[in-house]
């Protein structure tokens, strides 16, 4: 009787997970694909001539090539004449674009499709690494190679090929359009984003939302769905550095003290690393596999169905890789070392940079109040650096930008699923949060782990079938949204 009685159990609980798992339906919206989009072929072209400006930004801003942003800005005028034409342009901060294309103001509030002008250097010594030259933009083999190409000209091209595109056919707006281009985007953009988004607070502009780079299309990289998936960050972790710094009297290395200036540095380090924040598994991460869940396969189904039985499973596997492990805990990252001058003194000073990544839920006062506990120890002096922000506000899913969003991205791109994603790096979009509730983040294009991995790595290129694709969705955005 009482095996039968746990046989009943047993089959009972399976029955509660499979019942779950056939009821855990999908959220993709249904759409048709657009098949009326034509794109210039010679599109690629001019990303590739944009590729070739060496638009490199510096932390020094003195160490950056003017004639290199300068001579870019001259190139747009000449391949998108329409949009110079018809479209008011600024210069703001020297190098920054804004363009703004006047729609009807009693229409709804104006949308904002941001980029960047500028890319992160070529790190010395692997020029000679790169199939072909890191800024010849050559297009070889279904592909435009050159830094830029991902992060993020193609963003910046493909939204002025949309514009122009468009006035060709003599599309006018109903709403007001800016674009906007920064020029110090991988250095914080401290100076071109930040002036813009001044300006238009200046102005009393209220942004109804935001489109910037952050996610994008992937292929492979969420386990058990095998059609590609198409994640929009909605949030953005915040950000902080912290510096460790320990001062002692140094002296002779002959004899040192039992406890050295950079002995207690690198203790305050392995405290840190051996007590990381703890993992959550909530809010804009535990959407995404409520969007995903649906579509994996049926293992994975039940796993993410039943929540209340495998979350803990779940977190286990999540923080086995770093790129998922970022998703559900502020990650502490050690990135500066430096102390001593001779291998027989001991050092007076030493200090360490910490960068962490702070998730929704946390601040830049809970960080340092934690690191602080941790390390637990008044020889080190914990300073904050000049860069730190909280983390974004959760961008609304049930508004209807988001859902112009979402049905854009199924249009262009067929079977793909559309998830919300927590970016876990820095944008340009957080210096617009004055202006808007509504900032959504995604690179219009499909790419493998691959792909991404080449991304402020050597050989960074973009399929040229990807980057019609990526005209493609900025065209039927602006259409769904400012008609």
């Amino acid at each position: 009787m009482f095996i039968e009685l746990v046989i009943l159990l047993i089959a009972l609980f399976c029955g509660i997970l499979l019942i779950r798992a056939s009821l855990f339906e999908s959220r993709q919206v249904s759409v048709e694909p657009v098949t009326d989009i034509a794109v210039d072929k010679k599109a690629p072209e001019r990303l590739s001539r944009a590729v070739q400006f060496k638009t490199v930004s510096y932390q020094e801003e003195a160490n950056c090539d003017r004639k290199e942003f300068t001579g870019l800005h001259d190139y747009l005028k000449e391949a998108f004449p329409l949009t110079h034409s018809h479209l008011k342009r600024e210069v703001i901060a020297d190098y920054s674009l804004l363009f703004t294309w006047k729609g009807n103001p009693q229409s709804r509030a104006p949308m904002l499709l941001m980029a960047h002008l500028d890319v992160v250097p070529i790190e010395p010594g692997t020029e000679s690494e790169w199939a072909y030259a890191p800024f010849s933009g050559d297009i070889k083999e279904g592909h435009v190679w050159g830094r830029g190409t991902m992060d993020i000209k193609e963003g910046v091209m493909g939204i002025l090929e949309a514009v122009e595109t468009l006035l060709q056919q003599g599309f006018e707006p109903e709403r007001t359009i800016y674009l906007a281009f920064g020029h110090d985007e991988e250095v914080g953009g401290l100076r071109g984003a930040s002036s813009i988004a001044e300006l238009l607070r200046e102005r009393g502009v209220t942004l109804e939302y935001v489109l910037d780079e952050g996610g994008s299309g992937t292929i492979g990289v969420v386990p058990g769905v095998s059609v590609p998936v198409a994640l929009v960050g909605v949030a953005e972790k915040g950000y902080i550095s912290l510096e460790l710094s320990v001062r002692s009297e140094g002296g002779h290395s002959s004899m040192p003290p039992r406890e050295t200036a950079a002995g207690i540095l690198s203790t305050a380090i392995s405290r840190l690393e051996k007590n990381r924040f703890p993992s959550r598994f909530e809010g804009v991460v535990r959407d995404m596999f409520e969007y995903t869940g649906p579509e994996m396969t049926f293992p994975k189904k039940i796993v993410f169905a039943n929540l209340w039985l495998f979350k803990a499973l779940v977190i286990n596997q999540l923080s086995q890789s770093p790129k998922t492990d970022a998703l559900i805990r502020t990650t502490t990252a050690p990135t500066i070392l430096e102390g001593g001058t001779k291998e027989n003194v001991l050092p007076k000073n030493v200090r360490a940079v910490v960068n962490f990544r702070i998730l929704p839920g946390e601040t830049t006062e809970t960080v340092i109040k934690r690191v602080t506990e941790v390390i637990n120890d008044p020889r080190v002096e914990i300073t904050q650096m000049t860069q730190a922000w909280n983390p974004s506000e959760i961008s609304d899913m049930n508004s209807q930008s988001y859902d112009a969003i979402q049905k854009t991205l199924r249009q262009v791109f067929p079977d793909t699923v559309v998830a919300p994603y927590l970016v876990t790096g820095a944008t340009d979009s957080r210096h617009y949060l004055p202006l808007t509730h509504s900032v959504f983040k995604i690179v219009p294009l499909v790419a493998t782990s691959e792909d991404l991995s080449r991304i402020h790595g050597t050989d960074e290129r973009i399929s040229v079938d990807n980057y019609m694709k990526c005209i493609q969705f900025y065209i039927q955005l602006i259409r769904t949204s400012a008609q």
